[in-house]
């Protein structure tokens, strides 16, 4: 090897210790960062051959860095629902610019807050992206469409009452009396026991509907459920009352029918209500037990009276669950799934190119993503209340801070002994 040989293999070993310590530094800088991963540089020979045997050439080196974005950060849990964590494979999906969703960049960086336009946005600017739910909380049929999310698109929300669970005694010794359906909501029969309870519509609003009961023979109740409110709401007082049966018992008192213990009927809303028609069912007990409407010696009462629904309610939290399904929740008490999140993953996420923000973006060496659900595919799962901390050991940065500092003295003394060997290869002549 030459002496200008030893000049070029000290420059290049200054050079490449000093992109190690660009990469030392760049850890301990980060060492706070939420999702960063450690970065390393990876020193390789570079020969500069002659393709003679007999000849020296030098050896140089050569340097390249390398994040390991595959390594897992340990999680810190935090007040903040909407900060996340992925344990496992895979990344958020995020864009710079909400208008273009279809520009993608892929973090680990999960501290999103909601902006001043309920978008969930992370401290470098980054809108996380997800599906949105169909009405009934399922995924959408396409799931190649991503939006980001927005929690100023939740708005309040109430629900329809469905059914009504009912428990009550009605009086075994009561008198039989003839009866004609309707004849309790016309008042030419007076039910031997009658209760008002509210239902709720599709819009939240508390509908009064009677249940009154009358007993007709042994064993044997007729019952109506009639509407209390406005009769224009019904489509007139001759829609009341909206159901009337019959409901038997066993001779212990236990629920004979009807069959399967339910009574189901459709409030007939008129249109001027802008509701449509709302289906219902009343559950009275099991038939044989005395677990619903019973009939027993004793005054005719109602124990209790449940009824599902709810009035209109507004947005005070959200959740994020393990699965990446982001709910809202409502001070009425519904939770409605809303959004879900997806995982990206990749063949090879080593060799995603980092961008600022601790992001990162597409390579040829990375392969497309697999735009997965949480927990499927191989993609990890989502935790909520937390945050993945960085990856970096400070007591190994600064074990090769030392080590670089004295591999870069070193390569100065090369340069240093070959100027001095040269210096005396000129002093010869003279």
């Amino acid at each position: 090897m030459s002496l200008y040989g030893a000049l070029i293999t000290g420059v290049s070993s200054l050079n490449a210790n000093g992109k190690a310590l660009s990469v030392t530094s760049s850890n301990i800088a980060n060492v706070n960062t939420v999702g960063y991963k450690t970065g390393t540089a990876n020193f390789s020979t570079f020969l500069a051959s002659t393709g003679n045997p007999e000849i020296v050439t030098p050896s140089s080196v050569q340097v390249s860095a390398m994040q390991h974005l595959t390594q897992q950060g340990l999680l810190t849990s935090t007040g903040s629902s909407t900060d996340l964590a992925i344990t496992g494979n895979g990344f958020f999906i995020v864009t710079p610019t909400p208008s273009n969703p279809m520009q993608t960049y892929y973090t680990r960086a999960g501290s999103f807050t909601a902006d001043n336009e309920g978008l969930l946005r992370n401290p470098a600017g980054f809108y996380l992206e997800g599906w949105t739910l169909n009405s009934d909380g399922s995924m959408p049929a396409n799931r190649s469409s991503l939006s980001v999310i927005d929690l100023e698109s939740i708005n309040g929300t109430a629900e329809a009452t469905t059914q009504m669970i009912l428990n009550a005694n009605l009086q075994a010794s009561a008198t039989a009396v003839a009866y004609t359906a309707g004849d309790m909501f016309a008042g030419t029969v007076t039910p031997e026991f009658a209760q008002t309870i509210n239902l709720y519509d599709s819009q939240g609003g508390a509908r009064p509907m009677q249940l009154a009961f009358v007993k007709t023979g042994p064993d044997a109740w007729a019952y109506e459920i009639s509407y209390q409110g406005n009769p224009t709401d019904i489509g007139g007082a001759a829609n009341n009352p909206v159901q009337a049966g019959t409901i038997t018992f066993n001779a212990d008192g236990t629920l004979a029918s009807p069959a399967g213990g339910t009574a189901a009927f459709t409030i007939p809303w008129d249109v001027s209500t802008g509701l449509l028609p709302q289906p219902m069912t009343v559950n009275l007990g099991t038939v044989g037990l005395a677990d619903g409407v019973t009939q027993f010696d004793a005054a005719s009462a109602l124990t209790s009276a449940n009824v599902d629904g709810a009035p209109y309610g507004s947005l005070t939290a959200v959740s994020v669950d393990e699965e990446g399904y982001v709910s809202a929740l409502f001070d009425n008490g519904i939770q409605r799934r809303v959004f879900k999140i997806p995982i990206a993953t990749f063949v090879n996420p080593d060799a995603l190119a980092p961008i600022a923000g601790n992001a990162y973006q597409l390579t040829d060496e990375s392969g497309i993503p697999s735009v997965l659900e949480p927990n499927t595919g191989g993609a990890g799962t989502i935790a909520s209340n937390a945050l993945e901390g960085s990856t970096v050991d400070l007591a190994k940065e600064f074990s090769d801070l030392i080590t670089t500092q004295r591999a870069y003295s070193a390569a100065t003394r090369i340069i240093t002994t070959a100027d001095q060997m040269l210096q005396e290869l000129m002093q010869i002549k003279q």
